[in-house]
């Protein structure tokens, strides 16, 4: 019999999880169904409950859950618990274990598929909300040289650092506003909701220079003002597309056991936005 897993979110008939997830189980072999689960905003911890007493195998929790999913969760990864936010959920016998696999994708679609090791680069983050702080402790993990996270309001980013410090073991990672960004990065990271409002993020054109990856987690059918505007200034542009296949092999390896490769499913997804 299949084991049932699922994306949970409000709204959800948007997601591609399930086409992603149904071609990983093609590819290796796995037996398993993987739905779409609409939850009430309400009803976030009943939905969980019902899956587990229903037999489901784990979870993907999308917006808004996160938060709810973390503290609803026995046991969290280091990830997770670094994040302080969880995107994935492991039914098992000890109880539900949460996970956060969105900075594990973001790092592995530039260190695989954009073929960019962030080992000794300077990279910059612009913003210091949730996808970042899922960001930082895989980017950390990578060895940068320096990791800057800039945001509007400095103490945001300065608690972010704070936060990090311990696991930063030594590394510069440091904070600052928009208008205190000086020099230009290997690696530019978009993490602000700005490209859902098609705004631009404050950052200088001097953040970018020829043979920069200007890197934003939004994807779409076209370049977002940001990828716009940092191709304008030489940089490389990639969207979060490949962020998001990505995350969904992590959380697929944790649930089976068996990492599915990523390169077609990617391309089937690109081809068709």
């Amino acid at each position: 019999m299949s084991t049932p897993y699922c994306v949970i979110g409000n709204p959800i008939a948007h997601s591609k999880s399930p086409d992603i997830h149904a071609y990983f189980a093609a590819q290796t072999g796995q037996d398993l169904v993987y739905e779409r689960c609409l939850a009430p905003l309400d009803g976030f911890g009943a939905t969980v409950r019902q899956l587990i007493a229903d037999g489901y195998g784990g979870a993907s929790v999308t917006v808004p859950f996160k938060l709810e999913a973390a503290a609803l969760a026995d046991r969290l990864t280091e990830r997770g618990a670094a994040a302080g936010a969880v995107n994935t959920l492991l039914f098992g016998p000890d109880g539900i274990v949460g996970d956060n696999t969105d900075g594990a994708g973001l790092v592995g679609d530039i260190v695989r598929n954009a073929g960019l090791a962030i080992a000794g680069k300077r990279v910059l983050v612009l913003g210091a909300g949730g996808a970042v702080r899922g960001a930082i402790l895989p980017l950390l993990a990578e060895g940068p040289a320096a990791l800057v996270i800039a945001n509007r309001t400095r103490a945001t980013a300065d608690a972010l650092v704070a936060h990090f410090s311990a696991q930063a073991a030594g590394q510069a990672i440091s904070s600052c506003e928009y208008s205190d960004i000086a020099g230009s990065f290997d690696i530019v990271i978009n993490g602000t909701s700005a490209s859902l409002s098609a705004a631009l993020p404050p950052v200088p054109a001097s953040a970018f220079a020829p043979g920069t990856l200007a890197y934003d987690m939004m994807y779409g059918s076209k370049p977002t003002v940001f990828m716009d505007f940092a191709a304008s200034h030489g940089a490389t542009v990639r969207d979060g597309l490949g962020m998001l296949v990505e995350q969904a092999a992590e959380a697929f390896s944790l649930w089976r056991g068996v990492r599915p490769a990523t390169g077609e499913i990617l391309a089937r997804l690109r081809a068709a936005l």
